[in-house]
Protein backbone atom coordinates (compact mmCIF):
# COMPACT_ATOMS: atom_id res chain seq x y z
CA UNK A 1 0.00 0.00 0.00
CA UNK A 2 1.45 3.38 -0.89
CA UNK A 3 2.09 6.03 1.75
CA UNK A 4 -0.24 8.55 0.09
CA UNK A 5 -3.21 6.49 1.29
CA UNK A 6 -2.69 8.04 4.73
CA UNK A 7 -3.10 11.61 3.47
CA UNK A 8 -6.10 13.53 4.71
CA UNK A 9 -6.91 10.96 7.39
CA UNK A 10 -8.88 12.25 10.35
CA UNK A 11 -6.85 11.08 13.34
CA UNK A 12 -9.42 11.96 15.98
CA UNK A 13 -9.28 9.44 18.80
CA UNK A 14 -12.99 8.63 18.95
CA UNK A 15 -12.52 4.95 18.21
CA UNK A 16 -16.10 4.07 19.08
CA UNK A 17 -17.30 6.37 16.29
CA UNK A 18 -14.76 4.82 13.91
CA UNK A 19 -16.29 1.41 14.61
CA UNK A 20 -19.84 2.69 14.22
CA UNK A 21 -18.92 4.35 10.90
CA UNK A 22 -16.96 1.38 9.57
CA UNK A 23 -19.25 0.91 6.54
CA UNK A 24 -18.82 4.52 5.48
CA UNK A 25 -15.06 4.23 5.99
CA UNK A 26 -14.82 1.12 3.78
CA UNK A 27 -16.93 2.65 1.03
CA UNK A 28 -14.78 5.79 1.09
CA UNK A 29 -11.59 3.70 0.99
CA UNK A 30 -12.91 1.76 -1.98
CA UNK A 31 -13.89 4.92 -3.87
CA UNK A 32 -10.55 6.56 -3.10
CA UNK A 33 -8.27 3.66 -3.99
CA UNK A 34 -10.25 1.55 -6.45
CA UNK A 35 -9.22 -1.50 -4.44
CA UNK A 36 -11.32 -4.48 -3.40
CA UNK A 37 -12.74 -4.92 0.11
CA UNK A 38 -12.52 -8.43 1.53
CA UNK A 39 -14.62 -9.45 4.53
CA UNK A 40 -13.38 -12.09 6.96
CA UNK A 41 -14.96 -13.77 9.98
CA UNK A 42 -12.11 -15.25 12.04
CA UNK A 43 -9.10 -13.39 13.44
CA UNK A 44 -6.97 -16.30 12.19
CA UNK A 45 -7.31 -14.88 8.69
CA UNK A 46 -3.84 -13.86 7.38
CA UNK A 47 -4.68 -10.25 6.58
CA UNK A 48 -1.16 -9.62 5.33
CA UNK A 49 -1.87 -11.68 2.20
CA UNK A 50 -4.99 -9.70 1.29
CA UNK A 51 -3.16 -6.46 2.04
CA UNK A 52 -0.25 -7.50 -0.19
CA UNK A 53 -2.79 -8.12 -2.97
CA UNK A 54 -4.01 -4.51 -2.70
CA UNK A 55 -7.19 -5.25 -0.75
CA UNK A 56 -8.72 -3.85 2.42
CA UNK A 57 -9.43 -6.73 4.83
CA UNK A 58 -12.35 -5.89 7.14
CA UNK A 59 -13.67 -8.06 9.92
CA UNK A 60 -17.39 -8.80 9.83
CA UNK A 61 -18.68 -7.47 13.16
CA UNK A 62 -21.98 -8.44 14.73
CA UNK A 63 -24.44 -5.61 15.29
CA UNK A 64 -27.96 -6.30 16.47
CA UNK A 65 -30.99 -4.98 14.65
CA UNK A 66 -34.50 -6.29 14.09
CA UNK A 67 -33.96 -9.79 12.69
CA UNK A 68 -36.59 -11.21 10.39
CA UNK A 69 -34.19 -13.20 8.19
CA UNK A 70 -31.72 -15.41 10.05
CA UNK A 71 -34.19 -18.00 11.40
CA UNK A 72 -34.81 -19.18 7.86
CA UNK A 73 -31.13 -19.83 7.20
CA UNK A 74 -29.24 -20.39 10.44
CA UNK A 75 -31.53 -21.64 13.18
CA UNK A 76 -30.01 -22.28 16.67
CA UNK A 77 -26.66 -20.62 16.02
CA UNK A 78 -25.19 -18.09 18.44
CA UNK A 79 -26.71 -14.64 18.38
CA UNK A 80 -23.69 -12.75 16.99
CA UNK A 81 -23.55 -15.04 13.95
CA UNK A 82 -27.29 -14.68 13.41
CA UNK A 83 -26.78 -10.92 13.53
CA UNK A 84 -23.99 -11.23 10.94
CA UNK A 85 -26.29 -13.15 8.61
CA UNK A 86 -29.02 -10.57 9.17
CA UNK A 87 -26.64 -7.71 8.31
CA UNK A 88 -25.08 -9.44 5.32
CA UNK A 89 -28.39 -10.41 3.74
CA UNK A 90 -29.84 -6.95 4.34
CA UNK A 91 -26.96 -5.38 2.43
CA UNK A 92 -25.15 -3.66 5.27
CA UNK A 93 -21.92 -5.00 3.77
CA UNK A 94 -22.85 -4.31 0.15
CA UNK A 95 -19.38 -2.86 -0.47
CA UNK A 96 -17.65 -6.18 0.22
CA UNK A 97 -16.27 -7.87 -2.91
CA UNK A 98 -15.53 -11.21 -1.28
CA UNK A 99 -15.70 -13.24 1.92
CA UNK A 100 -13.16 -15.58 3.48
CA UNK A 101 -13.74 -17.99 6.33
CA UNK A 102 -10.93 -19.67 8.24
CA UNK A 103 -11.40 -23.06 9.90
CA UNK A 104 -12.60 -22.34 13.42
CA UNK A 105 -16.02 -21.44 14.76
CA UNK A 106 -18.61 -23.65 13.07
CA UNK A 107 -21.35 -21.07 13.54
CA UNK A 108 -19.31 -18.57 11.53
CA UNK A 109 -18.80 -21.20 8.86
CA UNK A 110 -22.58 -21.56 8.73
CA UNK A 111 -22.89 -17.81 8.10
CA UNK A 112 -20.28 -18.15 5.34
CA UNK A 113 -22.31 -20.95 3.72
CA UNK A 114 -25.52 -18.91 3.93
CA UNK A 115 -23.82 -16.14 1.98
CA UNK A 116 -22.51 -18.55 -0.66
CA UNK A 117 -26.07 -19.79 -1.15
CA UNK A 118 -27.59 -16.30 -1.35
CA UNK A 119 -25.14 -13.87 -2.90
CA UNK A 120 -23.75 -14.69 -6.31
CA UNK A 121 -20.92 -12.70 -7.80
CA UNK A 122 -18.80 -12.46 -4.65
CA UNK A 123 -15.41 -14.08 -4.20
CA UNK A 124 -15.60 -16.89 -1.63
CA UNK A 125 -12.79 -18.89 -0.08
CA UNK A 126 -12.59 -21.34 2.80
CA UNK A 127 -9.11 -21.42 4.32
CA UNK A 128 -8.13 -24.43 6.40
CA UNK A 129 -5.94 -23.74 9.45
CA UNK A 130 -5.35 -26.89 11.53
CA UNK A 131 -7.05 -27.24 14.90
CA UNK A 132 -4.04 -29.31 15.95
CA UNK A 133 -1.72 -26.34 15.70
CA UNK A 134 1.36 -28.21 16.95
CA UNK A 135 0.95 -31.33 14.82
CA UNK A 136 3.96 -32.43 12.77
CA UNK A 137 2.39 -31.35 9.50
CA UNK A 138 0.58 -28.20 10.67
CA UNK A 139 3.24 -25.74 9.53
CA UNK A 140 3.46 -27.18 6.02
CA UNK A 141 -0.31 -27.52 5.70
CA UNK A 142 -0.84 -23.90 6.75
CA UNK A 143 1.88 -22.65 4.43
CA UNK A 144 0.33 -24.53 1.52
CA UNK A 145 -3.13 -23.17 2.37
CA UNK A 146 -1.71 -19.63 2.28
CA UNK A 147 -0.19 -20.39 -1.12
CA UNK A 148 -3.56 -21.57 -2.43
CA UNK A 149 -5.12 -18.33 -1.16
CA UNK A 150 -2.55 -16.26 -3.07
CA UNK A 151 -3.24 -18.26 -6.24
CA UNK A 152 -6.96 -17.70 -5.90
CA UNK A 153 -6.43 -13.98 -5.34
CA UNK A 154 -4.35 -13.87 -8.53
CA UNK A 155 -7.08 -15.57 -10.56
CA UNK A 156 -9.66 -13.20 -9.08
CA UNK A 157 -7.81 -9.88 -9.35
CA UNK A 158 -5.12 -10.56 -11.95
CA UNK A 159 -2.50 -9.27 -9.50
CA UNK A 160 0.61 -11.29 -8.74
CA UNK A 161 1.65 -11.02 -5.10
CA UNK A 162 5.43 -10.65 -5.15
CA UNK A 163 7.81 -11.16 -2.23
CA UNK A 164 8.22 -7.39 -2.00
CA UNK A 165 4.46 -7.01 -1.57
CA UNK A 166 4.45 -9.55 1.26
CA UNK A 167 7.47 -7.89 2.87
CA UNK A 168 5.69 -4.52 2.89
CA UNK A 169 2.49 -6.02 4.27
CA UNK A 170 4.35 -7.89 7.01
CA UNK A 171 6.19 -4.70 7.97
CA UNK A 172 2.95 -2.68 8.15
CA UNK A 173 1.16 -5.33 10.20
CA UNK A 174 4.10 -5.93 12.53
CA UNK A 175 4.24 -2.19 13.15
CA UNK A 176 0.53 -2.18 13.86
CA UNK A 177 0.79 -4.98 16.42
CA UNK A 178 3.76 -3.31 18.06
CA UNK A 179 1.83 -0.07 18.48
CA UNK A 180 -1.18 -1.90 19.92
CA UNK A 181 1.07 -3.70 22.40
CA UNK A 182 2.70 -0.43 23.42
CA UNK A 183 -0.72 1.01 24.21
CA UNK A 184 -1.80 -2.17 25.98
CA UNK A 185 1.31 -2.08 28.18
CA UNK A 186 0.15 1.24 29.61
CA UNK A 187 -2.70 -0.64 31.27
CA UNK A 188 -0.24 -2.30 33.66
CA UNK A 189 0.08 0.99 35.57
CA UNK A 190 -1.63 1.32 38.94
CA UNK A 191 -3.73 4.12 37.48
CA UNK A 192 -3.87 3.59 33.70
CA UNK A 193 -4.26 6.54 31.36
CA UNK A 194 -6.53 4.49 29.09
CA UNK A 195 -9.80 2.78 29.95
CA UNK A 196 -10.88 -0.72 29.00
CA UNK A 197 -13.70 0.53 26.79
CA UNK A 198 -11.33 2.85 24.96
CA UNK A 199 -8.88 0.01 24.34
CA UNK A 200 -11.55 -2.38 23.09
CA UNK A 201 -13.01 0.20 20.70
CA UNK A 202 -9.48 0.92 19.48
CA UNK A 203 -8.84 -2.76 18.69
CA UNK A 204 -12.21 -3.17 16.97
CA UNK A 205 -11.49 -0.08 14.85
CA UNK A 206 -8.10 -1.58 13.99
CA UNK A 207 -9.85 -4.62 12.52
CA UNK A 208 -11.85 -2.59 9.99
CA UNK A 209 -9.32 0.05 8.94
CA UNK A 210 -6.40 0.14 6.53
CA UNK A 211 -3.43 -0.76 8.73
CA UNK A 212 -1.15 1.91 7.24
CA UNK A 213 -3.77 4.53 8.04
CA UNK A 214 -4.40 3.06 11.48
CA UNK A 215 -0.68 3.17 12.27
CA UNK A 216 -0.75 6.93 11.73
CA UNK A 217 -3.66 7.17 14.18
CA UNK A 218 -1.98 4.92 16.75
CA UNK A 219 1.30 6.81 16.66
CA UNK A 220 -0.53 10.09 17.26
CA UNK A 221 -2.65 8.47 19.96
CA UNK A 222 0.44 7.26 21.83
CA UNK A 223 1.70 10.85 21.93
CA UNK A 224 -1.67 11.99 23.23
CA UNK A 225 -1.62 9.30 25.95
CA UNK A 226 1.81 10.47 27.08
CA UNK A 227 0.28 13.79 28.04
CA UNK A 228 -2.64 12.36 30.00
CA UNK A 229 -2.81 12.36 33.76
CA UNK A 230 -3.15 8.99 35.49
CA UNK A 231 -6.72 7.80 35.79
CA UNK A 232 -8.56 7.28 39.08
CA UNK A 233 -7.83 4.30 41.30
CA UNK A 234 -10.35 1.62 40.32
CA UNK A 235 -11.00 -2.07 40.76
CA UNK A 236 -8.91 -3.87 38.13
CA UNK A 237 -10.77 -6.42 36.01
CA UNK A 238 -9.91 -8.86 33.26
CA UNK A 239 -12.33 -10.17 30.60
CA UNK A 240 -12.00 -13.78 29.38
CA UNK A 241 -14.21 -15.75 27.03
CA UNK A 242 -15.99 -15.52 23.71
CA UNK A 243 -15.24 -12.86 21.13
CA UNK A 244 -16.86 -9.51 21.75
CA UNK A 245 -18.29 -7.07 19.21
CA UNK A 246 -18.47 -3.85 21.20
CA UNK A 247 -17.23 -2.34 24.46
CA UNK A 248 -20.53 -2.32 26.31
CA UNK A 249 -19.38 -4.68 29.07
CA UNK A 250 -16.33 -2.52 29.69
CA UNK A 251 -18.54 0.58 29.82
CA UNK A 252 -20.89 -1.00 32.37
CA UNK A 253 -17.91 -2.02 34.53
CA UNK A 254 -16.55 1.52 34.36
CA UNK A 255 -19.91 2.91 35.45
CA UNK A 256 -19.61 0.72 38.57
CA UNK A 257 -16.16 2.04 39.49
CA UNK A 258 -14.00 -0.61 37.81
CA UNK A 259 -11.66 -0.68 34.85
CA UNK A 260 -10.88 -3.59 32.52
CA UNK A 261 -7.09 -3.54 32.37
CA UNK A 262 -6.55 -6.63 30.20
CA UNK A 263 -8.45 -9.25 28.26
CA UNK A 264 -7.91 -12.72 26.87
CA UNK A 265 -10.12 -12.61 23.79
CA UNK A 266 -9.58 -13.78 20.21
CA UNK A 267 -10.28 -10.27 18.97
CA UNK A 268 -8.52 -8.61 21.90
CA UNK A 269 -4.95 -9.18 23.05
CA UNK A 270 -4.69 -12.44 21.10
CA UNK A 271 -5.23 -10.50 17.88
CA UNK A 272 -2.02 -8.50 18.26
CA UNK A 273 0.00 -10.63 20.67
CA UNK A 274 2.83 -11.79 18.40
CA UNK A 275 4.55 -10.56 15.26
CA UNK A 276 5.62 -12.30 12.07
CA UNK A 277 9.31 -13.15 12.33
CA UNK A 278 10.67 -12.40 8.83
CA UNK A 279 12.46 -15.15 6.96
CA UNK A 280 13.21 -15.95 3.34
CA UNK A 281 10.15 -18.20 3.12
CA UNK A 282 7.46 -15.54 3.66
CA UNK A 283 4.53 -17.93 3.72
CA UNK A 284 6.20 -20.12 6.34
CA UNK A 285 6.87 -17.00 8.42
CA UNK A 286 3.17 -16.14 8.25
CA UNK A 287 2.17 -19.72 9.04
CA UNK A 288 4.35 -19.76 12.15
CA UNK A 289 2.87 -16.47 13.32
CA UNK A 290 -0.76 -17.62 13.10
CA UNK A 291 -0.01 -21.06 14.51
CA UNK A 292 2.01 -19.49 17.34
CA UNK A 293 -0.47 -16.87 18.57
CA UNK A 294 -2.47 -17.38 21.79
CA UNK A 295 -5.20 -19.70 20.64
CA UNK A 296 -8.96 -19.74 20.85
CA UNK A 297 -10.75 -22.30 22.99
CA UNK A 298 -11.29 -24.44 19.88
CA UNK A 299 -7.66 -24.55 18.75
CA UNK A 300 -6.44 -24.94 22.34
CA UNK A 301 -8.79 -27.86 22.96
CA UNK A 302 -6.04 -30.42 22.50
CA UNK A 303 -3.46 -28.60 24.61
CA UNK A 304 -5.17 -26.61 27.40
CA UNK A 305 -2.53 -23.85 27.40
CA UNK A 306 -5.08 -21.04 27.67
CA UNK A 307 -5.62 -21.39 31.43
CA UNK A 308 -1.95 -20.79 32.20
CA UNK A 309 -1.84 -17.87 29.76
CA UNK A 310 -4.92 -16.39 31.43
CA UNK A 311 -3.30 -16.71 34.86
CA UNK A 312 -0.09 -15.06 33.65
CA UNK A 313 -2.06 -12.13 32.21
CA UNK A 314 -4.00 -11.77 35.46
CA UNK A 315 -0.75 -11.73 37.42
CA UNK A 316 1.11 -9.41 35.04
CA UNK A 317 -1.70 -6.85 35.01
CA UNK A 318 -2.39 -7.17 38.74
CA UNK A 319 -6.11 -7.85 38.37
CA UNK A 320 -8.54 -7.95 41.29
CA UNK A 321 -11.13 -10.12 39.54
CA UNK A 322 -12.03 -11.80 36.26
CA UNK A 323 -15.23 -11.58 34.20
CA UNK A 324 -15.84 -14.82 32.30
CA UNK A 325 -18.28 -14.06 29.50
CA UNK A 326 -19.54 -16.76 27.15
CA UNK A 327 -21.76 -16.28 24.15
CA UNK A 328 -24.92 -18.39 24.36
CA UNK A 329 -24.46 -21.50 22.17
CA UNK A 330 -20.66 -21.06 22.13
CA UNK A 331 -19.83 -24.73 22.64
CA UNK A 332 -16.06 -24.39 22.44
CA UNK A 333 -15.88 -21.90 25.29
CA UNK A 334 -18.53 -23.85 27.14
CA UNK A 335 -16.35 -26.98 27.07
CA UNK A 336 -13.25 -24.96 27.97
CA UNK A 337 -14.57 -22.99 30.94
CA UNK A 338 -14.06 -25.79 33.47
CA UNK A 339 -10.29 -25.57 32.93
CA UNK A 340 -10.35 -21.78 33.33
CA UNK A 341 -12.46 -22.02 36.50
CA UNK A 342 -10.04 -24.60 37.88
CA UNK A 343 -6.90 -22.49 37.51
CA UNK A 344 -8.58 -19.34 38.82
CA UNK A 345 -9.74 -21.21 41.91
CA UNK A 346 -6.31 -22.73 42.42
CA UNK A 347 -4.74 -19.26 42.20
CA UNK A 348 -7.38 -17.66 44.46
CA UNK A 349 -8.50 -15.22 41.78
CA UNK A 350 -12.14 -14.11 42.16
CA UNK A 351 -14.25 -14.51 39.02
CA UNK A 352 -17.80 -14.08 37.84
CA UNK A 353 -19.27 -16.18 35.02
CA UNK A 354 -22.22 -15.25 32.84
CA UNK A 355 -23.65 -15.90 29.40
CA UNK A 356 -24.63 -13.25 26.89
CA UNK A 357 -25.84 -12.66 23.37
CA UNK A 358 -24.96 -9.85 20.98
CA UNK A 359 -26.69 -7.48 23.37
CA UNK A 360 -26.07 -7.41 27.10
CA UNK A 361 -29.15 -7.47 29.35
CA UNK A 362 -28.03 -4.20 30.91
CA UNK A 363 -30.10 -4.14 34.10
CA UNK A 364 -29.24 -7.74 34.92
CA UNK A 365 -25.57 -7.30 34.01
CA UNK A 366 -25.33 -4.10 36.06
CA UNK A 367 -26.84 -5.84 39.10
CA UNK A 368 -24.48 -8.80 38.75
CA UNK A 369 -21.46 -6.54 38.28
CA UNK A 370 -22.46 -4.52 41.33
CA UNK A 371 -22.72 -7.69 43.43
CA UNK A 372 -19.37 -9.02 42.18
CA UNK A 373 -17.54 -5.73 42.57
CA UNK A 374 -18.90 -5.28 46.09
CA UNK A 375 -16.72 -8.25 47.05
CA UNK A 376 -13.62 -6.60 45.62
CA UNK A 377 -11.57 -3.60 46.63
CA UNK A 378 -8.59 -2.26 44.65
CA UNK A 379 -5.57 -4.30 45.64
CA UNK A 380 -7.39 -6.19 48.39
CA UNK A 381 -6.80 -9.63 46.91
CA UNK A 382 -3.13 -8.90 46.40
CA UNK A 383 -2.74 -7.58 49.93
CA UNK A 384 -4.33 -10.83 51.10
CA UNK A 385 -1.30 -12.57 49.61
CA UNK A 386 -2.73 -14.96 47.04
CA UNK A 387 0.38 -14.55 44.88
CA UNK A 388 2.58 -15.49 47.82
CA UNK A 389 0.32 -18.37 48.83
CA UNK A 390 0.37 -19.82 45.34
CA UNK A 391 4.17 -19.58 45.29
CA UNK A 392 4.41 -21.48 48.57
CA UNK A 393 2.08 -24.21 47.32
CA UNK A 394 4.06 -24.60 44.12
CA UNK A 395 7.32 -24.82 46.08
CA UNK A 396 5.93 -27.57 48.34
CA UNK A 397 4.84 -29.80 45.44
Amino acid sequence: MSADKTKGLNTAFDFKTLVENRHEYARAWKARTGGKVLGYFETYFPEEIAYAAGMLPVRILARHEVDDISDKWIYSSCYPVRDMVNQLLKGRYDYVDGLVNVEGCQWMYNAFEVMMNNREGLFYHYLFLPDYTDAATSKDVTKNEFGVLIDRFKRWTGKTVADADLDEAIEVYNRNRLLLRRINELRRADRPVITGSEMMNLVLADQVMDKAEMNVVLEAFIKELAGRKPGPDKIRLMIVGSETWDARLEELAEAQGANVVVDELDNGTSYYWNNVLPQEDRLMALALRYLGRPHSALKDNNYRRRPQHIFELAEDFNVDGVLLEKQIYCHTHGSDMYAVWKILRERYIPYHYFERGSLLPEDETTARLEAFLSMLKPGLNHLAGWHKKFGEEAANK
